[in-house]
C-alpha cells in the first residue's frame, strides 16, 4: 500500500528542518534579551554603581529590551516564520552591536571599567546573534 502525503504536511516538515537554526537563534535572543531587560529594571539600583551607568539610562533600556524580547517571542512563534520580521531583528541587532561598541569606545555613558567591558561584551554577543540569525534566514 502506498502512503499519501498531502501538500500541507510536507512543507511543514521541511520548513521545520530548514528553519531550526533560525528558531534556535531567535529563542536564545528572546531569553538573553528578556533576562537582560528585566535585570536592568530589577537591579538598576545595584548596577548603577557596578556598571557606572545611571539608572535614568538603565530603566528605559530595560523597558525597551523587555518589550523587544516579547516582540521577538511573537516573531519566533509565527508559522511560517516571517522573513521580513527576521530581517528587522537582524538589522536591529547589528545597530545595537555597533552602538554598543561606539558607546564603549567614546565613553558616552561614563561607565566603569566593568561597565565598559559589559557594553563591549553585549555588543559582541548581539552582533554574533545577528550573524547566526542571518545564516539561519539564508537557510529557509
Amino acid at each position: 500500500m502506498t502512503s499519501l502525503r498531502t501538500a500541507d504536511t510536507a512543507p511543514v516538515r521541511n520548513s521545520a528542518r530548514r528553519d531550526g537554526l533560525l528558531r534556535l537563534a531567535l529563542a536564545v535572543d528572546v531569553v538573553l534579551t528578556g533576562v537582560n531587560g528585566l535585570g536592568y529594571l530589577a537591579l538598576a539600583t545595584v548596577l548603577d554603581s557596578v556598571l557606572g551607568v545611571e539608572r535614568s539610562v538603565q530603566y528605559p533600556v530595560g523597558a525597551f529590551l523587555t518589550v523587544y524580547a516579547l516582540w521577538l517571542l511573537s516573531v519566533l512563534r509565527r508559522e511560517p516564520i516571517s522573513r521580513g520580521a527576521v530581517g528587522v531583528v537582524i538589522t536591529l541587532n547589528a545597530l545595537w552591536a555597533v552602538a554598543g561598541i561606539l558607546t564603549a569606545a567614546t565613553g558616552a555613558l561614563g561607565s566603569t571599567a566593568v561597565g565598559t567591558a559589559w557594553i563591549v561584551l553585549q555588543g559582541l554577543v548581539v552582533g554574533a546573534m545577528g550573524a547566526v540569525q542571518y545564516v539561519g534566514l539564508r537557510r529557509i
